[in-house]
């Protein structure tokens, strides 16, 4: 290690890192990713999924060439004109036919109180979203030819596609631009320095493109597909954990200039305190976030292997190329606050010190109140609601989610997006009767087929995606298995929200153990015991829901007015809460467990507060603006997703690990560290009347005394 921590900040090697660190990022930028994630979210359904089985079953159909479009028009609310409806129909069967494969579009469906009039277009699929939007662009002009007073809307699966690729357009360069200025303004905020800022702004920032080009290659490396929102996700993670690391470096730097007078010596110093840390937050993120790839859908998978191995690049660049980046310079980088060799150490004076001393002096108090504030905040748990219907999902809603609006309040409700029953073709018309009957189905017909299976449409009386309609597919699935050989699937756009639906809360099942029990492994490795690592995935635990519950709380607001959280949202939050929330407490517990060698579990924790609450607090407040930059992006669920990581990491910052943590570990002493003994007890270190800034400032002069002759001798 020694040999190590020398080749990373010696005047000789410190240069060979940065050669080869800008040597692979050359490279790794030459190789590219070859993808350029501009692409909508995946549903991401495994093939045993019921609608993805009716998906595959339909392609044996003679419809299984193309795809179609919804052409909506509306008169405004106003009853369409005979002009208009014939103007509408010279459209569809002149410029429109066109583009269909047959040159031939069915007759306009006009609304009963005739204020809307839809056109359903076939179309031949194409591969790039590119020719899927000129040939859109095409299409709308083409109807609205000689079309006044009427407003035309490019809907349904097609207009879908076009959308959201567009929404998506340009969004990774958006939420990039964004992050770069959040963090550069918090790091000069934080190091008050003109220059200090700029050296982990360019190694982070370097490391978060290299992540996602890695990312992305690894991901095509075993067949998973990276969309835009992931990719998103990914950089405001490296950002923030890089970021955070970086923090914690350069705090634990300047500590150690004050007793060493080769900064390269000092880095050596910080590397070996701060280093534990940063590979334990490391590791227990990356583990975390691999859990995804035991999920069902392959969305979740995507989402853990790229922000796996975006945190394995961001700690790699925080222990090697940011430290030999930082030692090229002099100690003038931190000017104009520049840590002075044999400088006085200042912890005794910081205000964190002075907040140890008051929770310990009543630890069950502080605790107490801190988890009932923790249990207030939690309350909108139990009224929260979730699951969002695709039109629900944007904050600026596209032409296709106007358009399926429009449709929804003129025809039937279930009309925009009907249900598609596969049943053998010798039991079609038995299924379609059944189907006619049950609760929540207005009409039930049977379509094209093939020698041996046939297509019934089922319009629902719900719109799409409620639990309404939900509810309609489970009753529409039992009532088939009773019907002749109980073969019959069905697929749709309802049925695949409650295929998504039911996977996402198997996942959830699935993975939220996982997390817990490899954070605990983690936490028990570090510590080397199994008390602190309860209590503090406790306490994490507790932070998360207050997150969720105070969340829910601000989304009823009329500031955001959703409706519900999305299905994968508590999923994602609870990953980076507890992964990341407890990031936090590692760095104090491991500062903490360092000063308790010497002077006991209560001082040496009231001195690891006051050696750390700056640093975690300024690195909380960073991370929570950069997952709020989620925002930026066009999908409800990532909003809802910053917004909730936002509150938690401040609530983790500010009040689990400032004192609740502290409070815990005052109130269990040195059975804190069970069954680890400590060197130093607490009825030891009150003995010989230890105090945690004053009494071994004595052997600390005394260390830097003799610092100061081994480098006059050199």
């Amino acid at each position: 290690m020694a040999a190590l921590l020398r080749f990373i900040t010696s005047a000789r090697t410190s240069w060979i890192v940065l050669t080869l660190a800008v040597a692979a990022a050359g490279g790794i930028f030459a190789l590219g990713s070859g993808s350029d994630g501009d692409t909508a979210p995946p549903v991401g359904l495994p093939d045993t999924a019921e609608s993805r089985q009716v998906d595959a079953l339909l392609e044996e159909l003679p419809s299984a060439d193309t795809t179609s479009a919804l052409l909506v028009f509306s008169g405004g609310g106003e009853e369409l004109t005979e002009e208009q409806l014939g103007q509408i129909t010279q459209n569809a069967m002149g410029d429109l036919a066109e583009f269909t494969p047959e040159g031939f579009v069915p007759p306009a469906q006009v609304s009963d109180d005739g204020t809307v009039a839809l056109v359903v277009v076939p179309l031949e699929p194409l591969p790039a979203v590119g020719e899927q939007s000129e040939r859109a662009a095409e299409i709308r002009a083409a109807a609205a030819t000689d079309l006044d007073g009427v407003t035309v809307y490019f809907t349904g699966a097609e207009g879908f596609e076009v959308d959201i690729a567009a929404v998506f357009e340009g969004a990774d360069f958006t939420l990039i631009l964004t992050t770069v200025i959040v963090v550069a303004i918090l790091l000069l905020v934080t190091y008050r320095s003109p220059t200090l800022w700029i050296v982990p702004l360019i190694v982070v920032g370097v490391s978060d493109v290299l992540a996602g080009i890695v990312a992305a290659l690894v991901a095509a490396a075993v067949g998973i597909q990276l969309d835009a929102s992931t990719t998103g996700i990914l950089s405001v993670l490296v950002f923030g954990a890089g970021t955070n690391y970086a923090l914690l470096l350069i705090a634990r730097y300047r500590d150690e200039l004050r007793s060493y007078a080769d900064r390269r010596a000092a880095m050596r110093r910080a590397l070996r305190g701060a280093g534990p840390a940063i590979i334990a937050s490391g590791s227990t993120v990356a583990l975390a976030l691999a859990t995804l790839l035991f999920g069902e859908l392959s969305g979740n998978r995507a989402l853990g292997l790229a922000c796996a191995v975006g945190i394995v690049v961001a700690m790699i660049f925080a222990l090697f190329v940011l430290p030999a980046a930082l030692v090229l310079f002099g100690r003038w980088i931190f000017w104009p606050y520049i840590p002075r060799f044999g400088s006085a150490d200042a912890l005794s004076r910081s205000p964190w010190g002075k907040l140890g001393r008051a929770v310990a002096r009543r630890p069950v108090v502080v605790a107490t109140s801190g988890f009932v504030l923790l249990g207030i905040l939690a309350s909108g748990v139990f009224f929260m609601q979730t699951g969002l219907s695709q039109n629900d999902r944007f904050l600026q809603k596209p032409e296709a989610v106007v358009g399926q609006e429009v449709l929804a309040e003129a025809f039937s409700a279930g009309s925009t997006s009907p249900s598609v029953v596969v049943v053998p073709v010798d039991e079609a018309d038995e299924a379609a009767a059944a189907l006619a009957d049950i609760d929540g189905v207005d009409s039930a017909t049977v379509g094209e087929q093939n020698d041996d299976i046939a297509r019934i449409d089922v319009t629902l009386s719900s719109s799409a995606e409620t639990e309404e309609a939900l509810a309609t597919v489970e009753r529409m699935r039992a009532a088939l298995d009773d019907v002749g050989s109980g073969e019959g699937l069905v697929g749709g756009l309802d049925a695949r929200a409650l295929d998504v639906a039911d996977a996402q809360a198997r996942d959830q099942a699935l993975v939220i153990p996982l997390i817990l029990v490899l954070v605990f492994i983690v936490l028990v490795i570090l510590l080397r015991g199994f008390v602190a690592p309860i209590l503090l995935l406790l306490a994490v635990v507790a932070s998360f829901f207050s997150a969720v519950g105070a969340s829910w709380w601000l989304f009823q607001t009329p500031l955001f007015g959703f409706p519900a959280i999305d299905t994968n949202v508590l999923l994602f939050s609870f990953l980076f809460l507890v992964a990341l929330g407890v990031d936090y407490s590692i760095f104090l517990v491991t500062r903490a467990q360092e000063e308790a060698r010497t002077r006991g579990t209560t001082q040496g924790m009231i001195r690891a507060l006051a050696a750390t609450g700056a640093v975690i607090t300024s690195a909380g407040i960073l991370l929570a603006a950069v997952f709020a930059v989620l925002g930026v992006l066009p999908l409800i669920t990532l909003t809802q997703i910053g917004i909730i990581v936002c509150i938690g990491v401040l609530i983790d910052t500010l009040l689990v690990r400032t004192v609740i943590v502290p409070a815990l570990a005052f109130r269990t002493g040195d059975t804190f560290w069970w069954p680890r003994r400590p060197e130093v007890t607490d009825a030891a270190a009150a003995e010989a009347g230890i105090d945690a800034f004053t009494a071994l400032e004595v052997e600390d002069e005394e260390n830097r005394t003799s610092r100061r002759k081994k480098t006059v001798a050199v």
